[in-house]
């Protein structure tokens, strides 16, 4: 997981762990980059803004041939977004006000290989 919040990240920790495996959890793309090669996930849940860029982040990982699937999590209800995220490669877009319903959703449609955005979105 990756999200320059450390609340965020804790509560995101805490969504998912009855249900997932968390690896690692980062606060910046470089470091991102870093762990995805070294752990090999099979999702990373990346902010979308943060120090250095997720979108960036995503561009290096794709590049490198880093192969887990990335869901953006995010405050940013913009369409051109969510279209940037799908031409990445990402997997998802989840909106950070629906993640409680949202984001565990969206982790099984990437495992399973369709993308995911948050309904809200239009």
């Amino acid at each position: 997981m990756a999200d320059d919040s450390p609340t965020a990240l804790e509560a995101i920790s805490r969504m998912l762990t009855p249900e997932f495996e968390i690896v690692g959890t980062v606060s910046d793309s470089a470091s991102l980059i870093e762990q995805a090669q070294r752990l090999s996930p099979d999702v990373m849940i990346v902010d979308l803004f943060m120090p250095g860029s997720g979108i960036e982040a995503a561009r290096e990982l794709k590049k490198r041939r880093v192969s887990g699937r990335i869901i953006f999590l995010t405050v940013y209800e913009d369409a051109s977004f969510v279209e940037a995220a799908q031409s990445l490669g990402a997997m998802g877009y989840v909106l950070k006000s629906s993640a409680d319903r949202d984001l565990i959703r969206a982790i099984h449609e990437a495992l399973q290989g369709h993308f995911f955005h948050s309904p809200s979105l239009h």
